[in-house]
């Protein structure tokens, strides 16, 4: 097998680990929120057994990827696909810390009278569209659909805010609800920053396929890929 062959082989071989541990990813968080709204801590041994396989590929990613590096000394493109990789590896690991999280509050929850959930599902949904599109546009090389999955991060950070507002609200009311109260606001924590999560994956994918640094609003979302309008001061500096 030649070098270059080699070389695609491994590449390849980067992209599927990534969308293999991005499903993990996917399938616990929906089985966290289903522990969540069915008050089944049943549940939770299969989330943590996926987590454990998360972070076996979260090592077996960043050894794929320091070997392209090594072995290859990828560049351009080639070069920003694996950065890219690295970065989005470390957030997938990061958003099935969050999963278990949302679960192990779950359990906590299901010892307790239930309350209203309120937006949390909402969000739940939200976050795993994001993340699902994310790596959707990660294995496309789809730019359009990453920005899609950044415009709608300020939906998921609304909903948090307003979830947020009417627990404290109930807290005030009803004393009696304060530590269930607490814990779906840490859930919904968690589910605002799996979307970021899902958030800076996106953005990692317009760094691969453009080369265009956009991270802390640099470029605004809608001048991505406009080289014209990315390159122009902003009003006022």
């Amino acid at each position: 097998m030649s070098v270059e062959r080699h070389f695609d082989r491994d590449l390849d071989g980067l992209r599927e680990a990534i969308l293999r541990m991005g499903g993990l990813c996917e399938g616990m968080i929906h089985s966290a929120v289903k522990l969540v709204i069915e008050s089944d801590p049943s549940l939770l041994p299969g989330i943590t057994e996926r987590e454990d396989r998360v972070n076996g590929l979260h090592l077996e990613i960043d050894e794929l990827c320091l070997n392209l590096l090594a072995l290859h000394s990828p560049a351009a493109g080639d070069l920003r696909l694996v950065a890219a990789a690295l970065k989005v590896n470390s957030d997938l690991e990061r958003i099935g810390d969050q999963a278990v999280n949302v679960a192990e509050t779950g359990c906590f929850l299901s010892n307790l009278p239930q309350m209203k959930l309120g937006d949390v599902p909402r969000m739940a949904e939200l976050a795993v569209a994001m993340l699902k599109d994310s790596l959707d546009a990660f294995a496309k090389k789809d730019v359009e659909l990453a920005k899609s999955v950044i415009r709608r991060d300020d939906e998921e950070d609304r909903l948090k805010s307003q979830t947020f507002n009417e627990l404290r609200s109930l807290m005030q009311s009803d004393a009696s609800t304060i530590q269930r109260a607490l814990d779906m606001i840490l859930i919904s924590r968690n589910l605002e920053r799996i979307a970021d999560h899902a958030t800076n994956i996106a953005e990692d994918v317009i760094f691969m396929v453009l080369g265009q640094d956009i991270r802390h609003g640099v470029v605004p979302v809608d001048d991505v890929g406009d080289e014209t309008r990315a390159a122009a001061p902003k009003s006022g500096s």
